[in-house]
């Protein structure tokens, strides 16, 4: 989605990372969205190491409430986290917040990813990336699970 086709009734989210702009996360995300023509859109939010602090100490007080978080934060992130889910608590991981009456809560799909797949331990890095986007666009936006759309998301 290009910035002109953002429009009031364009539900957003945030993708928090140093390269978030042009990584995997993004490009999967809005492609899963676009594919399934959905009215929504991720937009990143590139950060250094020096303003990650900054960022989530003010998070809940911005309009800001969902964000995909990219790997370079995941671990960073916790402490700010009021609430995580089992899988997020275990692993120590953070794929994505939510914020909740106020509170930044963090979510970890692992388990979840792994469900979907009769051999979960043959899933490569970019699989897991988009099977996890796939089902973040599910949670905020209704988008359709089909894991065997999962090499036309990733190919080129």
């Amino acid at each position: 989605m290009t910035p002109q086709e953002i429009k009031p009734d364009t539900q957003l989210c945030t993708i928090l990372g140093y390269n978030a702009q042009a990584g995997y996360v993004r490009k999967y995300f809005n492609k899963i969205l676009k594919n399934q023509q959905i009215n929504a859109t991720a937009i990143a939010l590139n950060i250094t190491d020096d303003y990650f602090d900054f960022t989530m100490a003010n998070v809940t007080k911005s309009k800001i409430e969902k964000m995909i978080i990219e790997r370079e934060f995941q671990t960073k992130i916790l402490r700010y986290c009021d609430t995580l889910d089992a899988t997020a608590t275990q692993l120590q991981r953070v794929d994505f917040v939510e914020i909740i009456e106020g509170k930044i809560c963090g979510f970890c799909l692992d388990e979840t990813l792994k469900a979907l797949f009769d051999k979960p331990e043959y899933i490569d890095e970019r699989i897991a990336l988009a099977t996890k986007m796939m089902l973040i666009a599910n949670r905020w936006h209704n988008a359709t699970i089909d894991i065997d759309e999962i090499p036309f998301l990733i190919g080129e």
